[in-house]
């Protein structure tokens, strides 16, 4: 009989031999739950959409405009953004080398991007020989060319019928056909209608990538193939819907895709990424603007099931949408990009500037003591709306640059929403202000007016005091904020004022006034530079 010794070996062999055993199935088993592979379906295109659109000077309608008038080969390149698209598939392949063609790919692909990669997880993967875009696609120069020492019937014109020459193509030169016929040389306008044979071997009818794969089995292999396309990109719109009182909203979101890249994504599973990625590529943005059809309804924002999933991705935000979707060719298409969100707190601030626009940018290298300087006065007051993008109210989510339409309803009149105004915002992380300029006031006006002027060159200052009046000819008083720029040194101090004031810069103070109803405000200040 064995020794208890040689069993308890024995044991702690069979234990080790167990062990590894077991090791050797879990590990493969856990990479390949790690591996970002492992979740992903064996068939189907993902696509993730990058945006470097201006909202305030993008429109996608301008580019669906130059396709209706003709195709622009260069109206992908100008499209300010771009797609990572990634395509699974499952490919029967030979043992030894294969041939594989995708012909459903985008036009506008960047051909140093192009990867494909083996899914299976076999030990001795598909390898990538060699793999090419082709894209010279057929025309009618390529056509006549691959058809030179072969026959083809010209329909030559006469009188109201057309005449059939049959002969061999012997050459095309500007615009002519010389034949070789039976009864000798014809040469024939090459405007005519030919008639042609079957498509030639090697010409293409639609962009194809090739590769050349070695498989060292037979069999079917999942794959995946990625690349980069132009002619993709991407803005978010928003519809804010002010209340009778101006003091809440409803606020619903889309994400307008545009696609020109030369091809459609069947139900793709959509990413976009939401900030400034660098890419070293030049873009082109245009100024002038046309009006996207506007909503009529609230409906039209609430009833939008399974909007886009965000997250935190490196730097940037992340938006995914949850659901397949069809990504059409030549077109754009809005998808809903977050639930209304409803009953926000907003502050309608009307915002008087006396100033000329340009004075908020007036800097010297010297005091200024131009008495004329800032004299002529604006009498209009901006309307502007402002809230807290914070969950406390009912927001609290990073809200990707784009365009923000406010409407509101008629509520003593048919109940229609009526457009109000618009602004863009730039990427604004949850727990930052919202301020967006819609327009001017029509009954709230303002007057900004210089009463006196002093300088001391050998003192080193200047004195100058100011008189702004607010009118307000709505029948209820109206908040205003005055705003001033005290621009002609750096060094000032305020020697007295009217209403108190808040020192918002180094260079602007604000005043906040109320103007009754049908009266008006006036504030003064006298404020002395030196230096």
């Amino acid at each position: 009989m064995p020794s208890d010794r040689k069993i308890s070996t024995l044991a702690t062999l069979v234990t080790h031999l167990t062990l590894l055993v077991l090791l050797a199935w879990a590990i493969p088993a856990a990479a390949s739950a790690a591996s970002p592979d492992a979740e992903a379906p064996l068939e189907g295109v993902s696509l993730t959409i990058y945006s470097s659109a201006d909202p305030a000077g993008f429109d996608p309608q301008r580019f669906i405009a130059q396709q209706r008038q003709g195709y622009d080969p260069q109206s992908a390149s100008q499209v300010p953004g771009f797609g990572v698209v990634r395509d699974n598939r499952i490919l029967d392949l030979d043992a030894g080398l294969n041939r594989v063609a995708f012909t459903d790919v985008a036009q506008f692909i960047d051909p140093t991007t192009v990867s494909l990669v083996d899914l299976s997880g076999a030990r001795r993967p598909v390898e990538v020989v060699e793999q090419q875009f082709q894209f010279d696609l057929v025309s009618p120069q390529k056509l006549l060319d691959a058809y030179l020492d072969r026959e083809i019937t010209v329909l030559v014109p006469r009188g109201d019928t057309a005449l059939p020459v049959t002969g061999t193509l012997l050459g095309t030169t500007q615009g002519r056909l010389v034949l070789q016929t039976p009864d000798g040389l014809r040469m024939v306008n090459g405007g005519n209608e030919i008639e042609l044979g079957a498509l030639p071997d090697g010409l293409l009818t639609r962009p194809t990538l090739v590769w050349k794969l070695w498989s060292p089995q037979a069999g079917r292999r999942p794959v995946r193939t990625a690349y980069q396309t132009e002619g993709l990109t991407w803005r978010s719109d928003y519809n804010l819907v002010l209340d009778p009182s101006d003091t809440h909203a409803d606020l619903g979101a889309w994400v307008t895709l545009l696609n020109l890249s030369g091809t459609a994504y069947a139900d793709a599973r959509l990413k976009l990424i939401a900030g400034d990625v660098r890419r070293l590529a030049q873009y082109y943005s245009f100024d002038q603007l046309e009006e996207m059809e506007g909503i009529t309804s609230m409906a039209a924002i609430r009833d939008t099931p399974e909007p886009f999933e965000e997250k935190s991705f490196f730097e940037y935000h992340l938006y995914t949408l949850p659901r397949p979707v069809t990504i059409h060719q030549n077109a754009t298409q809005q998808l809903a990009l977050f639930p209304t969100k409803t009953g926000v707190d907003v502050e309608k601030v009307l915002v008087y500037y006396g100033l000329p626009d340009q004075a908020r940018y007036w800097l010297y290298s010297s005091p200024n003591a131009d008495r004329n300087l800032g004299n002529q006065s604006s009498s209009k007051v901006d309307v502007y709306l402002r809230f807290d993008n914070e969950e406390a109210n009912g927001l609290g989510l990073p809200l990707p640059a784009g365009k923000v339409r406010v409407y509101k309803a008629d509520a003593t009149g048919d109940g229609a929403l009526e457009f109000v105004g618009e602004d863009v915002i730039g990427h604004t992380p949850k727990g930052n202000e919202v301020l967006i300029k819609i327009g001017q006031s029509f009954d709230v006006t303002g007057e900004r007016t210089q009463t006196d002027f002093r300088t001391d060159h050998d003192g080193h200052w200047i004195e100058e005091t100011v008189q702004i009046k607010v009118k307000n000819a709505k029948n209820v008083p109206q908040k205003v904020l005055v705003r001033e720029t005290l621009y002609r040194w750096t060094n000032w101090t305020i020697l007295h004022a009217s209403h108190a004031h808040e020192k918002i810069d180094s260079r602007t103070i604000h005043f906040p006034v109320t103007v009754p109803a049908e009266g008006e405000e006036t504030v003064t200040y006298t404020v002395r530079y030196t230096w």
